[in-house]
């Protein structure tokens, strides 16, 4: 229940994003970031919101732990829609997280994975990967690198 604990707390992150979904591009664009997690539900849950200053915008993540089924869900937001994504649900085993859920992009079904790695006192990664076909095949599309504030 307190996977999500070594967040807790200020960062800074380094983002890379594709420029371009599902076209096979390499083209990146990078850009910084600032976060703040807090804790609620004595662990079971938490949020933070992340500051992209250069873009102008910012987004919100929820995570809450189900008791029942030994699994977090993870729902994310940004100021630009207002609109709470689905989630994606998973959990951590030997160090890193991995969380499967269903969405859209551009109208099209796509499944999403985000993953959480490279866990330290000090940093952490986070990567974002979606699939046209069903999770034959993944697409990495976002990596945020974060450093304890």
């Amino acid at each position: 229940m307190n996977d999500f604990d070594f967040f807790i707390g200020s960062w800074t992150v380094v983002n890379r994003r594709l420029s371009t979904l599902f076209a096979g591009s390499d083209d990146w664009q990078t850009f910084p970031g600032t976060s703040v997690c807090r804790p609620f539900f004595d662990g079971g849950g938490n949020t933070d919101e992340i500051i992209f200053p250069t873009l102008g915008t910012r987004g919100f993540t929820l995570r809450l732990y189900d008791v029942d089924h030994a699994q977090w869900s993870l729902y994310w937001a940004n100021d630009r829609s207002g609109v709470l994504f689905p989630p994606v649900v998973g959990s951590f085993a030997d160090g890193r997280g991995d969380f499967y859920g269903d969405d859209t992009h551009e109208g099209k079904p796509i499944r999403a994975h985000f993953i959480w790695s490279h866990i330290t006192p000090a940093s952490a990664r986070w990567e974002q990967e979606f699939s046209a076909d069903g999770g034959l095949t993944w697409e990495s599309n976002w990596i945020m690198e974060f450093t304890r504030a």
